[in-house]
């Protein structure tokens, strides 16, 4: 236990309430010389030895509290409901009543607001069991009234549409879900519930169908596609955990800020020539003892340190930390999904010096072949000197809702320290604990080599981010810019609508526990992802149903050589069946980093055939040394228009497609080793969004997905032949 100066002043983060003792129970009664009733008192009857045995009883004068002694009681309650003996004669004395009196009136107030509580909580239960049972039974309905489309009778499983199929999958959730909240229920009701209804158990299984066996997997972040928010809610923390989540966020700053100030024996080097900086378990446990416990069984530690100087000052940086959804969009690629459970504290002095939050977030690789690490933690800000900031995170698995956890994060995060000229110097620390045992082959050794989620990913991304912020504040059109933009707002609208396209390409092209994908096997291309969307009312989306496949592969070629050439538009005819042979030509360009590769450009596609209209296609490219990305999306030239001209892009419907370019693994080239995994190839990721029918009631037929299905492979194919057979 760290003594209590070591908060420095922040244990002003909680106000700590004063708790009755045991023996004073909040119960109405308690004494026998009053009977309360809600604001009233009633004085109990003298003694019978005092009374003529001829004479009824009789009650001394019914006492009611006056309008202003409970209205001061009522304001009193709002910031003490649990006044010890000194405040309560205190306040007797000021409203003129006894302590006694005080104190009954005290105890109702909290009865009544204990009761209040509970029966608002017993609603909100009923109304979220009532919704699922509806919906299982809507499901079920529509599940006993398939029929085949040829003979009008019953359908057989092969026969199935794509959407009665996800349907049943759907069910088996919800059947879960309901009878955890039955459980809750009956928890409050006192007694338990009848159980949901169920259906076969044979809609649980998967299911063989003529494209492939479909196999449910849990997977992609931020948009939902299928399960309902429901099957992921998190309840945050109670008063009684504020102690020990308050203790363990000190002792966390504290071992951050010395993990990320010290050098050797506790952080080493790889190997003589390389600059990647490894943890010393033996020295970490040497010098941090108490820590969070011993490593799990079955889990491997991933620790390591990076430091970069960023383009933003270390205000700016520090908010976008502790903003949960600014943290989540400029760590897109790395954060699929992220909730602030509950703040704790908002800081002092009007900014976050020890702010504390409960927070629950996935970090991802963007492929649907490597699944997400889920972690819920508190995470702690500090101003540690003049000028220097740390952010640390550290789970939570004692106070975690569910008990599997695959990770956990020891004390990670970063110390920033402010430079001239509004820059900032970020050390970040990077240290977890592990089961990747369910981590695709050909990512192996990018996850094991720590590069897939260590401090260098994140440091490397908020260098590029930092870089893409200064250029969409920029107040003028820069050198770099070229073509039809002509204002500084249209320039700002078009960087705003290839943000938005961006983050939604990469919450949706990860393994998320958000969304439901659907394996498509055998299908001629490795391991293809699919699943649909129906959008109605979404502003930023076209209506309809909208299917998505995604798939990664390997490939013997530098991840460079294939960026370049995706990002190309003079090389998009050689892979873009939708350019369908077009001539392709770069209308915009806005530069938004250090690498010719970051820029975000407006493309027009004039197709070969006179009879189809120009197609236009915003275009973003970025690159760093841990990944790359190449991501378009089709939009309407009226609405472009409006874009260029400064107008509101939020409106402008988007289903953003493109690739994800990752290393598979670290950067050991060496000639003549040979083409295998590991050797200096790439990870590329493949993801499409495609509306299959602008009407959101039409249900998705297995042509559907077997065209998507052929797109894909088309697009593999394509890529494989242009750039395997330029390096050979």
């Amino acid at each position: 236990m760290f003594p209590q100066n070591m908060f420095d002043g922040h244990q002003l983060l909680l106000d700590m309430e004063h708790k009755t003792p045991e023996n004073e129970m909040d119960i109405i009664g308690g004494d026998d010389q009053y009977e309360k009733l809600g604001n009233n008192t009633v004085e109990a009857p003298d003694s019978i030895d005092d009374q003529d045995p001829n004479e009824r009883p009789k009650k001394k004068p019914y006492h009611r509290h006056t309008q202003h002694q409970i209205q001061e009681m009522e304001l009193y309650f709002k910031e003490c409901p649990h006044p010890d003996d000194k405040q309560r004669k205190e306040l007797g004395r000021r409203l003129t009543l006894e302590p006694l009196q005080v104190k009954f009136w005290f105890q109702n107030k909290r009865t009544q607001m204990k009761a209040q509580h509970e029966r608002h909580e017993n609603t909100s239960l009923k109304t979220e069991n009532d919704k699922l049972r509806a919906e299982n039974l809507q499901y079920k309905e529509a599940l006993s009234n398939a029929t085949c489309p040829n003979c009008g009778g019953p359908s057989a499983i092969g026969e199935m549409s794509f959407d009665e199929q996800q349907l049943r999958i759907e069910n088996s959730r919800l059947r879960e879900e309901i009878d955890r909240i039955f459980g809750i229920a009956a928890k409050y009701v006192g007694k338990p519930m009848l159980s949901s209804p169920r259906l076969p158990e044979g809609a649980t299984r998967s299911f063989d169908l003529g494209t492939g066996n479909f196999v449910p997997q849990t997977g992609i972040g931020g948009e939902v596609y299928g399960a309902p928010d429901l099957l992921r809610s998190i309840s945050g923390p109670t008063d009684a955990d504020k102690p020990v989540i308050i203790d363990l966020a000190v002792s966390a700053m504290e071992e951050l800020i010395r993990m990320a100030q010290t050098g050797e024996p506790l952080w080493i080097r790889s190997t003589e020539a390389s600059s990647v900086q490894v943890l010393s378990e033996d020295e970490y446990i040497r010098t941090f003892p108490r820590g969070i416990g011993p490593k799990p069984l079955g889990m491997k530690s991933e620790a390591s340190r990076e430091s970069s100087v960023v383009i933003m000052n270390h205000i700016n940086l520090v908010e976008i930390l502790m903003d949960v959804n600014q943290w989540s969009s400029v760590f897109s690629s790395i954060v699929s999904r992220a909730v602030t459970v509950k703040v704790l504290s908002t800081g002092v002095a009007g900014n976050y010096n020890g702010a504390l939050q409960v927070m629950s977030a996935e970090f991802q690789v963007p492929s649907p072949l490597a699944p997400t690490r889920e972690i819920y933690f508190v995470r702690y800000c500090k101003q540690h000197t003049e000028g220097i900031w740390a952010v640390v995170d550290v789970s939570l698995d004692n106070l975690r809702p569910t008990s599997i956890s695959r990770c956990r994060r020891r004390p990670s995060g970063c110390l920033i320290q402010e430079l001239p000229n509004g820059y900032s110097k970020v050390t970040w620390v990077e240290h977890v604990e592990v089961d990747d045992r369910s981590v695709h082959s050909i990512y192996k050794p990018l996850v094991e080599s720590g590069m897939a989620f260590g401090a260098r990913r994140w440091v490397t991304t908020l260098d590029r981010q930092c870089e893409r912020l200064a250029s969409a504040l920029a107040n003028n059109i820069s050198a770099g810019d070229i073509g039809v933009i002509s204002s500084p707002g249209g320039r700002k609208s078009m960087l705003k609508l290839a943000e938005r396209m961006v983050v939604s390409f990469c919450t949706g092209v990860g393994a998320s526990t958000a969304h439901a994908w659907t394996t498509l096997s055998g299908s001629g291309a490795d391991d293809v992802r699919v699943m649909t969307r129906k959008s109605m009312d979404d502003p930023g989306r076209p209506p309809g149903i909208v299917l998505s496949a995604a798939t990664s592969f390997w490939l013997p070629v530098s991840p460079k050589r294939v960026f370049d050439f995706l990002r190309d538009e003079n090389s998009r005819s050689e892979w873009d069946i939708l350019s369908n042979g077009g001539l392709v030509q770069e209308m915009a360009h806005i530069a938004n980093g250090r690498d010719p590769g970051n820029c975000v450009s407006l493309l027009r596609v004039n197709s070969a055939n006179s009879s189809q209209s120009n197609m236009l296609i915003l275009q973003e490219s970025s690159t760093d040394s841990t990944g790359s990305y190449v991501i378009y999306a089709p939009v309407d030239i009226v609405a472009m228009n409006v874009v260029l001209s400064g107008g509101d892009p939020d409106y402008v419907a988007l289903l953003p497609s493109g690739f994800a370019i990752l290393p598979d693994g670290p950067n050991n080239h060496q000639a003549g080793r040979g083409l295998e995994i590991g050797s200096g190839g790439s990870l590329l990721t493949v993801s499409f969004q495609i509306l299959v029918d602008s009407v959101p009631t039409a249900k998705l037929s297995l042509g559907s997905v077997a065209t998507v299905n052929s797109l894909i492979k088309c697009t593999i194919e394509r890529i494989k032949d242009a750039v395997l057979g330029d390096s050979a």
